[in-house]
């Protein structure tokens, strides 16, 4: 019986395969749905840490509670101010990254 050997995949690999390559307009879109459904996953987890429900964190935001589902659930383009505001009343600090070209700057 001969031994077969399997072939590993980095993910970077597989996304390039089924995805497209980085700079391509189809592989930006995954990548900033994929940027867009982490944050409302990020906020639907702090908001139950802080017992709110969606209806309060919407008061303390000056939005409605379909607002915040529709940011929670990712299928809004929330606006950046909204997004800011959210893990404002979430009391949560958040960091951003920009990359430039041969260049990182960080804003906190």
């Amino acid at each position: 019986m001969k031994n077969k050997i399997l072939k590993t995949y980095s993910l970077d690999e597989i996304t390039d395969k089924h995805i497209g390559k980085r700079g391509t307009q189809k592989r930006e879109k995954f990548e900033n749905e994929l940027r867009l459904d982490l944050i409302g996953k990020t906020i639907r987890e702090a908001r139950k840490e802080r017992n709110l429900t969606q209806e309060e964190l919407g008061i303390l935001v000056g939005v409605k509670r379909a607002q915040i589902s529709k940011i929670e659930n990712s299928l809004t383009d929330a606006r950046f101010e909204t997004i800011i505001k959210v893990f404002k009343a979430l009391n949560a600090k958040i960091n951003f990254t920009v990359e430039l070209v041969n260049q990182t700057v960080n804003l906190a």
